[in-house]
């Protein structure tokens, strides 16, 4: 029975895509009839072929969604909501990245097997490329809100299913996710989608709005609608600025309330668009605005709006000199109580500042994207974009799109507009190139033209000039890697001006400070106490995932605790289990054995200027890898 449904499924599918359609049916809409002939001439996907989805592996999820965290924060509520408002029954909530990647799921426990049998797992990759037509992959191509019903899936073993799904747009107007509901219910009429439809896009509309207010919280942000009333909601257009005024980013309403393009917006100067100077919007700022006033624009149309920040009477003269480059107490997203995190922070700020690119060395989780991004708002450069890309996070296939952008048609599949890579993204402000390790041999070289040349080639586009800095980071040995012929020498040379040294976790001095610090983050304001033991127990912990491992941790316990206390019994099993450390059951006295003690420091200190590199470490003592190990076990030492 399977097989002759897929039989005769992809038999329709070949009649409409050789020009044979008839007026009714699925290939009736033309946005079908060319998804279908994309999965068979450009795909050269099988409508008959039976095969379940591509699941990522689950490391590569985890990264998908640390990418994408904001987002996911963002779109928790939205999803919940959007599935009560479906009521429930038959129905999955889905959120995917710009790669067609499903990354959240809301669905009735009890029908979740349902779901997944039909490969809505989470990890699965839903693109156009993998499934064909579907909900997902094909609002991924097209770039706008779509159903999929049933018979208008390319893959018979997807035609029980009915998608509808809805883009959600960063502020630069790059593709951020979609979001989906999915059901497998056979008597789903095509009508009966038209309000699910519309509450998808209600829900994808607000995800974007949340997230562009969020991207731009210490911004000044100008909110407008042609009614007062509408002004705070999804509708409104939103219109973030820097401190000069010049245009930063802008949202779909804002160009279709002001009548321009993206193009002519972004970089002018926000008074050019508005009936007012400067100084008197700024007057108008409030950082907690509620209450809209009139504003018109340039050619007369009367708008009502709020701008949040915070209100400016009197133009700030511009500075004669350089801020100083000695680092606060405290940056966003970053501890630094341990004195030597503080002063590599204080070398990285002043040699960034002199356009030296930095190269940051750590374990993963060790905190050198927030490391990165602190240097980046402490400089003057800190009303610039600050752009991360992860090279061992992105296949190869894409990096090369991700890092560079390509025109419009320079490829199969590409968007017509185009897009900007990574590198354009960053113009002006930093590019941080997270596991620059992993990056493939024949981008590297791409990478060190655009540094030596400062113009950037699109895939199928002209150069571009671009005014970026760069700061690079790796968990790995770069030495080796240029040893095994896997980096370019050139490039490490290029790419480490300053390199900065992070400490594990378990070596840094501050980690009762950085505990206090994490905990009052993922609090969100709420007070919450750590009993003594618990406290201990945390410190105690290896923290083998380091910094974020701990802030994952935390952020659980944040939200479990209900009395704003959280004692041992609270915190999970791994860690209240753990072994407590061999220093804190020592009987023995500090010094009692000065050869000892001098041998462990000596071994640590090789170890940590080797970055744990056994063969280089027992080169450098001049032992044998075997002695060293033995010493290591002597003296309990382990990574």
């Amino acid at each position: 029975m399977l097989n002759n449904h897929l039989s005769r499924h992809a038999q329709q599918v070949l009649t409409v895509t050789q020009g044979k359609a008839h007026l009714q049916g699925p290939g009736s809409d033309p946005s079908i009839a060319r998804s279908w002939l994309r999965c068979l001439e450009d795909y050269h996907l099988d409508p008959a072929l039976a095969m379940a989805p591509t699941v990522l592996e689950h490391g590569r999820v985890l990264e998908s969604r640390e990418r994408l965290q904001q987002v996911l924060q963002i779109a928790g509520g939205e999803m919940n909501s959007l599935h009560q408002q479906l009521c429930g029954a038959g129905h999955a909530v889905l959120l995917t990245d710009a790669r067609g990647v499903i990354l959240n799921c809301v669905t009735a426990p009890t029908e979740r097997r349902i779901f997944e049998r039909a490969g809505l797992w989470l990890g699965a990759d839903w693109s156009e490329a993998c499934e064909g037509t579907n909900g997902i992959g094909t609002c991924l191509v097209e770039r706008q809100a779509l159903t999929i019903h049933q018979d208008e899936h390319f893959r018979g073993r997807h035609t029980g299913l009915t998608c509808s799904a809805s883009p959600v747009f960063d502020p630069h107007g790059q593709l951020l996710a979609v979001l989906d509901v999915s059901s497998a219910r056979h008597d789903v009429s095509r009508q009966s989608q038209f309000h699910t439809m519309a509450l998808v896009n209600l829900s994808a509309k607000m995800i974007e709005s949340c997230y562009f207010l969020r991207y731009f919280d210490n911004q000044w942000l100008l909110r407008f609608h042609l009614q007062a009333e509408s002004v705070g909601l999804f509708s409104e257009g939103l219109l973030a600025f820097d401190g000069e005024g010049r245009i930063c980013a802008v949202n779909q309403s804002a160009l279709n309330l002001l009548g321009v393009g993206r193009g002519g917006l972004l970089g002018h100067a926000v008074e050019d668009f508005f009936d007012c100077s400067l100084d008197q919007l700024l007057e108008r700022a409030s950082v907690d605005a509620s209450a809209s006033w009139p504003l018109r624009t340039r050619h007369g149309r009367g708008l009502f709006a709020l701008l949040r920040g915070q209100a400016r009477r009197v133009p700030s003269p511009a500075p004669q000199v350089a801020p100083p480059v000695t680092p606060r107490a405290t940056l966003p997203g970053l501890c630094l109580g341990d004195a030597g995190l503080q002063e590599n922070f204080r070398k990285a700020l002043r040699v960034f500042e002199r356009d030296v690119p930095l190269l940051i060395h750590g374990e993963t989780g060790s905190g050198k994207e927030a490391f990165a991004k602190a240097v980046h708002q402490a400089s003057q450069r800190a009303d610039k974009a600050f752009v991360a890309l992860n090279c061992a996070a992105i296949p190869e296939s894409l990096i090369e799109s991700e890092l560079f952008g390509y025109r419009g048609g320079s490829f199969t599949g590409a968007r017509k507009d185009g897009m900007r890579g990574k590198l354009q993204q960053a113009d002006g402000g930093t590019l941080f190139l997270d596991e620059i390790g992993d990056m493939p041999l024949a981008l590297q070289t791409r990478l060190l033209r655009v540094l030596e040349d400062r113009l950037v080639v699109p895939i199928g586009g002209e150069p571009v000039a671009v005014n970026v800095r760069i700061i690079s980071a790796t968990h790995r040995d770069l030495l080796e890697r240029v040893r095994d012929g896997s980096f370019r020498e050139d490039l490490y040379y290029r790419l480490n001006g300053l390199e900065i040294a992070l400490p594990a976790l378990r070596a840094r001095s501050d980690k009762s400070q950085l505990l206090d610090f994490l905990l009052a983050e993922e609090a969100g304001g709420h007070s919450v106490l750590l009993d003594a033991p618990a406290r201990q127990a945390l410190l105690d912990f290896a923290w083998p995932g380091n910094v974020r491992q701990l802030r994952n941790v935390l952020r659980t316990l944040a939200a479990l605790c209900e009395d704003g206390r959280i004692g041992l019994p609270d915190l999970p099993a791994l860690i209240r289990q753990a072994p407590v450390p061999a220093a804190a059951n020592e009987s023995t006295v500090p010094g009692e054995f000065p050869l000892d003690d001098a041998e462990r420091l000596a071994l640590l200190t090789a170890l940590e200027q080797q970055r744990w590199h056994m063969t280089h470490t027992a080169a450098q003592l001049g032992v044998s890898r075997n002695t060293l190990y033995r010493k290591l076990r002597k003296h309990g030492i382990a990574r």
